[in-house]
Formats: structure tokens, C-alpha cells, sequence
């Protein structure tokens, strides 16, 4: 049985972890509001811009149609980008994000495909490694970013257009966490090469309208695409931001009252220490005076 000093000890810094946990899940929550408006604004311009590239691609059949577009006409390399945060105390939020990335890789495995990996953020990083590390391609750091925006989504831009250009990859897909509520976040894989509209993205209804455009059709799309491509990535990376600050709110909160429930249980542990000590010092001195 521990003495009543390492009880006090251990309840003591019990409370100290507690006032941390409560600490970052009111910093997460201050957080999670900014991100979360941030991610929600961002939808209806990547909606809208999804409808268009689904209207105009509907126009551009064959080799008439942009690299981005077409893509490299084949199915045999396909480039994961894996999106997690570069800080865990957050649940399962970047668990889920890879789970969903290694079921795709066993998938095309198991399909005779070759897997190559661009990893964004350490702890998606760090999971992948133990198991895929040999496919790891490259990785993007973004802990330097005070706030995620244009600049963090430039970067991995680059990085996905700079593999394909080499020919490094025929299909691309990203990873990430598409924000839902505080404690709800769905891993989404969304195909950036060959560019489509995601599932569920109509073309505009003209109503019956004909639209010429000028210049055609396949000139402003190769002018686009690239901008297409950044817009996926940066909705991705704020849905991540948001999705982050929530399940590390949630996390942090359970952490809080988990330590709640311990610190009342090792209390009553020690009280219940300290009454027996000193019922037993009780005993010692009766029995002593009766001796006499």
C-alpha cells in the first residue's frame, strides 16, 4: 500500500495535468472558432469553382483537353497525399486520416499498383513510416506556419505539380479530415490528378442557354486547373485545421474530467490511508496504556 506522502504526491501532480488539459482545451477552443468559420467560407467558393471545371471539362474530350485533365493516360503509379497535423493530444483524428490512406495503399497494392506517398504533417508522417516508410516520396513540414492559408497551400501545390511533371505519378489522390461538428470528422479521399468534381458536383443548369467562351474552352481550363488544384488543397488544409482544433477540444475535455474522476478516487484512497493509520496508532496506544 503507497504511504500517505506518495498519495499526496501522486494527487498533487494529478492536478497539475489537469490544469494543463484544461488549459489547451480552452486554447483549442478559442482556435476552433476561427477555424472553423475559416473552413466554412472557404466551401462555397470550392463548390462553385468544382461546378464550373465540371461544365467546361464536360466540353473537352481526348487530347484536346489539358495534362491536368487528361491526365498521363495510364493507372499504374498512384501518388497518396497524406494530410494529418504536426501536433497529436488530439484523439484519433490523425489515426483515422491514415487508417483511411493505408486501406487505400493495401487496396492498389493488392491490385499489382505502384504506391508513392507525399506526407503532410509529422504524425501522419511518423504512423506511414512504420510500415510504408520505403514510399514515402517527400514530406511537407508546415509547423512553420503560424496560419494556414495560400502560402501552405502554394507549397504543397508545388510539390504535387513538380512530382507530376517528372512524370513521377499518374493518379493522385489527398487525404484529410472533412470538419463535420466538434466531435465528428470524416477522413474524405478527393482525386486531384486527373482533375474532377467531386462526388455529387453537377455542371450549373444552363437552361438551355449556349455559352461561347472565349478564349475556348481547353485554354481557360489549362489556366484553371492549377488554381483548381490550389483550392482543393487549401479547402483540405483548413478542414484539417478545424477538424484538429475540434477533436483536440474533445480530447483535452476528456482528459480534464478523466482526471477529475482520478483525483476523487486517489482521495478517497488516502483518506481512507489515513484513517486506517491512525486508527492503527489508536489501537497501539490502548493497548499500551492496558499493558501498563
Amino acid at each position: 500500500m503507497p504511504s500517505l506522502k506518495e498519495f499526496r504526491n501522486r494527487i498533487a501532480s494529478v492536478k497539475s495535468t489537469q490544469k494543463i488539459t484544461k488549459a489547451m482545451q480552452m486554447v483549442a477552443a478559442a482556435k476552433l472558432k476561427r477555424a472553423q468559420s475559416q473552413a466554412e467560407a472557404a466551401r462555397p467558393y470550392a463548390e462553385r469553382m468544382s461546378r464550373v471545371i465540371a461544365n467546361l471539362a464536360a466540353a473537352v474530350q481526348g487530347d484536346d483537353a489539358p495534362a491536368l485533365l487528361r491526365g498521363a493516360g495510364k493507372d499504374q503509379v498512384h501518388l497518396l497525399v497524406v494530410m494529418t497535423s504536426e501536433r497529436g493530444l488530439c484523439g484519433g483524428f490523425n489515426t483515422q486520416i491514415v487508417r483511411a490512406a493505408r486501406e487505400r495503399i493495401d487496396e492498389l497494392l493488392s491490385a499489382g499498383k505502384t504506391v508513392k506517398i507525399l506526407a503532410v504533417g509529422k504524425k501522419g508522417r511518423d504512423q506511414l513510416r512504420r510500415l510504408h516508410g520505403d514510399k514515402i516520396v517527400t514530406f511537407i513540414d508546415l509547423s512553420g506556419f503560424r496560419n494556414i492559408g495560400a502560402d501552405a497551400s502554394n507549397l504543397v501545390r508545388s510539390a504535387v505539380l513538380d512530382l507530376y511533371e517528372q512524370g513521377e505519378f499518374d493518379v493522385a489522390t489527398l487525404f484529410f479530415s472533412r470538419f463535420q461538428s466538434v466531435i465528428s470528422q470524416t477522413p474524405t479521399a478527393l482525386q486531384l490528378i486527373p482533375a474532377r468534381a467531386p462526388e455529387g458536383v453537377t455542371p450549373p443548369d444552363l437552361k438551355g442557354a449556349i455559352y461561347e467562351y472565349e478564349p475556348n474552352e481547353a485554354e481557360i481550363l489549362e489556366a484553371l486547373l492549377p488554381q483548381y488544384l490550389n483550392g482543393q488543397i487549401l479547402q483540405a488544409l483548413l478542414e484539417n485545421q478545424a477538424g484538429f482544433y475540434g477533436a483536440q477540444m474533445s480530447a483535452m475535455d476528456n482528459a480534464t474530467r478523466n482526471a477529475g474522476d482520478l483525483i476523487r478516487k486517489l482521495t478517497l484512497r488516502y483518506n481512507r490511508q489515513r484513517q486506517a493509520n491512525i486508527t492503527k496508532e489508536l489501537i497501539e496506544i490502548i493497548s499500551g496504556a492496558e499493558a501498563l
